[in-house]
């Protein structure tokens, strides 16, 4: 089952509880995927006059999560900047939201595990070659939709120094 038909179904059962949060929620994330598919046709198109391209009728699994790390992250920066104003009662419905998208995606590493793995990386890189720059092209692969990418800045920056 796609990550969009789990949502869907996730609606259903929202609609039916009348959890009008997780309702607006879910239908934002369908929403996202539906634009996402939308900016992708145009260039599909214009292979399609080539005859070059198979018809895209859905994302993948990797734009699909793509997309939901996205409206997570977008969740995240908005909890940032209403805190930093005082309005309380919207962070508290972005925290909401926020945490009913992370439902649906893959456990983070923790911190721990994530610095683990980048002293690693960084250990096995030769020693002119180590900069924050050849450290995160090296890091990122590995951690992609596993840690939070300021997260993992925040520790190759400090393990450089």
């Amino acid at each position: 089952m796609s990550l969009k038909e789990k949502i869907s179904a996730d609606l259903k059962e929202a609609m039916k509880a009348r959890d009008q949060v997780r309702v607006d929620t879910l239908r934002s994330a369908l929403s996202a995927f539906s634009y996402k598919k939308l900016e992708a046709k145009p260039a599909d198109q214009n292979a399609e006059k080539d005859g070059s391209a198979s018809e895209k009728s859905e994302l993948s699994p990797e734009e699909e999560l793509a997309v939901l790390q996205k409206q997570v992250k977008q969740r995240n920066d908005s909890i940032a900047e209403f805190t930093k104003a005082n309005r309380a009662e919207l962070v508290s419905k972005e925290v909401i939201e926020r945490d009913i998208l992370a439902t649906y995606l893959p456990a983070q590493k923790s911190e721990a595990e994530v610095r683990e793995l980048v002293r690693a990386i960084i250990d096995s890189m030769p020693a002119e070659g180590r900069n924050q720059g050849a450290a995160m092209k090296a890091v990122m692969p590995q951690l992609k939709g596993l840690a939070d990418g300021n997260l993992v800045r925040q520790i190759v920056t400090d393990l450089l120094k």
